[in-house]
């Protein structure tokens, strides 16, 4: 029997105060901001069409209804990306953000980082959920368990095998923020001057690329591998190429900010007001390994509602198309 969909104070405040680690696992299983915000609401809904009255413990309850939302999203997502225009990548989110849950640890840090989320893909969505619940979150595999409905040997089972594709795979960010900052402006400042020689010096041997345009906008289609090629990539990106572009849609005043994404420095850049692209990248040894640049508008959408209305500081570059 359905409970009454009326709900006391009492259970709205076990939702509510619930809502931040539950949208921060459904990041983490989607890789993407505006799919947990749908999941989440799901769960709410089944919350309150639940019989409230025989839940022992709503956490537990609405992370078990969560999760299964999210393995059921995963399922027919992959049907949905093999249709998907481009490359596919995970949304970018700004952090800190109390939503995302804490990132105290090198681990829980590293379960929002872009390369991860990449890496997770790899995965089963049973696979992927009990990796996610086990390291980002610290779930026992009792509690897995119950919340993947099998047995506490199968959950072992899944975390070890998930464990095993991404330990094979897996970059580790060897920087601090305040290196990486200045190894971020090195690199601005020569895609954007164009030195060639002088990215070539910043990226690593085996560097590599992607872009997200989602069909909507001119990113390249496919990775860009090598050290060289990444190079010219990005100074013909940030240079004439994409300058002509933006003279076509009427923007001018270019705006280049260095940010925390996903728990890792990144790269913000607008066109007057309009967010045009997020980069994330990976550091290793003081070099740039790998850049994801997000540009597709509608998975730009959350992360540039986080950066509406902050301080986002003096831009590392600032310049009129109308002076180049």
């Amino acid at each position: 029997m359905l409970g009454d969909v009326s709900m006391s104070a009492v259970e709205l405040e076990a939702f509510t105060s619930a809502r931040p680690r539950l949208f921060a696992i459904a990041y983490r299983l989607l890789g993407s901001a505006g799919e947990a915000e749908d999941a989440v609401q799901d769960a709410f809904v089944r919350w309150q069409a639940a019989d409230r009255e025989r839940v022992r413990e709503p956490v537990a309850w609405l992370t078990k209804v969560l999760t299964n939302l999210c393995l059921n999203r995963l399922t027919s997502a992959r049907a949905r990306r093999e249709q998907y225009v481009g490359q596919w990548l995970p949304e970018p989110v700004l952090t800190p953000d109390d939503r995302l849950g804490p990132l105290e640890t090198v681990e829980q840090r590293e379960s929002m980082s872009l390369a991860f989320l990449v890496l997770l893909e790899r995965l089963t969505p049973p696979e992927r959920a009990a990796f996610v619940l086990r390291e980002a979150f610290g779930y026992g595999h009792r509690e897995i368990a119950g919340i993947l409905d099998v047995t506490e040997a199968g959950s072992q089972q899944l975390y070890h095998r998930a464990k095993g594709h991404v330990e094979r795979e897996r970059s580790r960010f060897s920087a601090t923020d305040a290196q990486a900052r200045r190894i971020l402006e090195r690199f601005l400042a020569a895609a954007s001057g164009g030195d060639l020689a002088a990215l070539e010096e910043i990226l690593v041997a085996d560097a590599a690329a992607w872009a997200d345009g989602g069909g909507q906008i001119g990113v390249a289609r496919h990775p860009i591998l090598g050290v060289a090629k990444v190079a010219r990539y990005f100074a013909n990106w940030f240079g004439n190429v994409n300058m002509e572009r933006l003279r076509r849609l009427n923007l001018d005043h270019i705006k280049v900010y260095i940010v925390e994404a996903n728990g890792r420095p990144a790269v913000v850049a607008y066109a007057d007001d309009r967010l045009l692209a997020v980069m994330g990248f990976d550091l290793v040894d003081g070099r740039v390994g790998a850049v994801r640049t997000m540009a597709n508008p509608e998975k730009l959408r959350f992360i540039g509602d986080q950066l509406d209305g902050r301080d986002r500081g003096e831009p590392l570059l600032a310049f009129s198309i109308a002076e180049l």
